[in-house]
């Protein structure tokens, strides 16, 4: 899951993040609403975090323009307590409402209760491609019935590649996905996690799963 948090106190955004990340989200940050709207236009979000009180667009209108745009959740995060700015901002079509100060935990709970009623199509516990296995919950990859030791970047980039197996993903998807980066044309990062990952997942059995289409990007599936 991928949000975008449109704050412009950079403690605050600080705290987000970093709380966020820890639950395992994948976290942008905007200091202004023309950044934030960018960001949108850019990249698909399961849920924008937005002030009101934002330099050089306000949040009513980034909210106003995300809306004329698509159905992305959005949760108004805001010290505008006042009835009247609840109901305008619900009224513009944020999907919740939540008032400076806050506590974590109700924080949380809200951003997973939106994420629940956006997800569209369940993502099943166990990927399957060929014979390679990878068992979400219990962060385990399987080959043939044979355990793969991974570490928390190769399972997040395998985990990306299952979930989207047969779709051709760049190097600027796969390192904005997995490594939660701005994308850097002289790092070669991604080749060398699609490397090690070849030679756990790929190189010890007699079909190769993961893909290179030079200067594209990579796939993973089953050709033969």
């Amino acid at each position: 899951m991928r949000i975008l948090i449109v704050e412009d106190e950079p403690k605050t955004a600080e705290y987000l993040h970093q709380g966020l990340s820890e639950n395992c989200y994948v976290v942008d940050c905007a200091a202004t609403g023309l950044e934030g709207l960018h960001l949108i236009r850019q990249q698909d979000y399961d849920l924008v975090i937005l002030d009101v009180n934002l330099p050089e667009l306000d949040g009513w209108e980034v909210l106003r323009q995300i809306r004329q745009q698509g159905n992305t959740r959005v949760m108004m995060l805001t010290a505008r307590g006042r009835l009247e700015d609840k109901v305008r901002g619900l009224d513009l079509g944020a999907d919740d409402y939540l008032v400076k100060p806050f506590e974590f935990p109700e924080f949380l709970a809200r951003v997973r209760s939106l994420l629940r009623r956006s997800e569209q199509i369940p993502v099943p516990d166990v990927l399957k491609v060929a014979d390679l296995e990878l068992d979400t919950g219990r962060h385990r990859a399987f080959r043939a019935g044979q355990r793969i030791d991974l570490t928390t970047k190769e399972f997040a980039l395998l985990h990306l590649l299952m979930r989207r197996t047969g779709e051709v993903l760049s190097r600027t998807q796969i390192i904005a996905l997995v490594w939660d980066m701005n994308f850097d044309c002289d790092t070669n990062v991604v080749e060398v996690a699609i490397r090690r990952l070849r030679a756990k997942v790929d190189d010890p059995f007699p079909e190769r799963l993961i893909h290179t289409l030079r200067g594209v990007g990579y796939v993973l599936e089953a050709r033969s």
